[in-house]
């Protein structure tokens, strides 16, 4: 029995020391601070093939802060991470919450991440569901609430999101379902590409179940309104509004006719003759009421107000 114990402590030590180790090792976050910031690493394709993808001004859809919705910023806070300006980059509760969850189902289904840890994982770790990564993941979305702002952030969250079959970040998805550049979304189309974030790949895939992710993003219009985020015309005006996703039939048309080609998101787009969005700015944009009628860099997020209560 002592000989056991004694197996056990050593194993806790050494798993430990082994955990200790790899947090030193960590790459530094100090870094994504730099405006010019660009680096490259893996994602993975539908088929399970790894292909390089650039971050950072140097990938033609690189969307940055400046040029990116008030109300695509608020969809993700909002649907993902209600409590992001509040946190220092992991939510203890949410977390205590997913290991009862996890603990009664016998499984590692509920991840409880924030938008900063998802940002880590996208950045730095691999998708593997272990407690090693996730320990990794909290080590180092701590690490970037330090050096990072909130908007340099969530800057990186929205330009590195999958959105479809090789579609990474929001500048390629309004590119690839809309026509159209991130900073022209509507904010029913922020609602829509925000909608299928949990799960673009299957439960919230819009070639399979367009019903689901507009359902949801409907659901994530409602919350815009009720923080403030839209003015109730401007919510009205949403809810009208139908996503031009015509696009999409016109690609499945295409994949049936002949096999995808996947090609990196950061080379050149001289077809078309696109240029990048500019140089990126660590801020949140909110409606500003200058006489342009143009969104006003305040430096900080745009604060909803209250909700005016709706007539029952």
């Amino acid at each position: 029995m002592k000989k056991l114990i004694l197996t056990i402590v050593l194993v806790v030590i050494g798993y430990l020391v082994y955990v200790g180790v790899s947090l030193v090792l960590m790459p530094p976050v100090s870094d994504l601070a730099d405006k010019k910031y660009t680096t490259t690493i893996q994602v993975k394709d539908w088929q399970g093939d790894f292909h390089p993808f650039v971050i950072g001004p140097k990938n033609r859809y690189w969307t940055p802060s400046g040029r990116i919705p008030a109300e695509m910023k608020w969809a993700v806070i909002l649907a993902e991470d209600a409590n992001f300006y509040k946190h220092e980059g992991f939510d203890v509760k949410a977390i205590k919450n997913a290991i009862k969850y996890d603990l009664e189902k016998k499984s590692l289904k509920r991840g409880a991440s924030t938008i900063t840890q998802q940002t880590a994982k996208n950045l730095f770790l691999s998708r593997e569901k272990t407690i090693t990564r996730k320990l990794k993941e909290i080590y180092l979305a701590y690490r970037m609430e330090q050096e990072l702002t909130k908007g340099r952030i969530i800057e990186f969250y929205l330009n590195v999101v999958e959105l479809g079959p090789m579609v990474y970040g929001i500048g390629h998805g309004a590119q690839y379902y809309f026509g159209k550049s991130a900073s022209s979304l509507t904010p029913r189309e922020c609602a829509f590409l925000a909608a299928m974030l949990p799960g673009p790949r299957s439960a919230y895939n819009p070639y399979k179940n367009l019903g689901k992710v507009l359902k949801r993003s409907d659901m994530i219009l409602r919350l815009l309104r009720q923080k403030g985020v839209l003015g109730e015309a401007e919510y009205q005006a949403a809810l009208a509004q139908s996503p031009n996703v015509g696009r999409m039939q016109e690609k499945v048309d295409a994949l049936i006719s002949t096999p995808p080609v996947f090609a990196s998101p950061s080379s050149a787009r001289k077809d078309l003759g696109e240029k990048p969005d500019g140089e990126q700015q660590n801020t949140v944009l909110e409606k500003g009421s200058d006489s342009s009628g143009e969104l006003k860099d305040t430096g900080q997020p745009p604060v909803p107000t209250e909700a005016a209560p709706e007539n029952k």
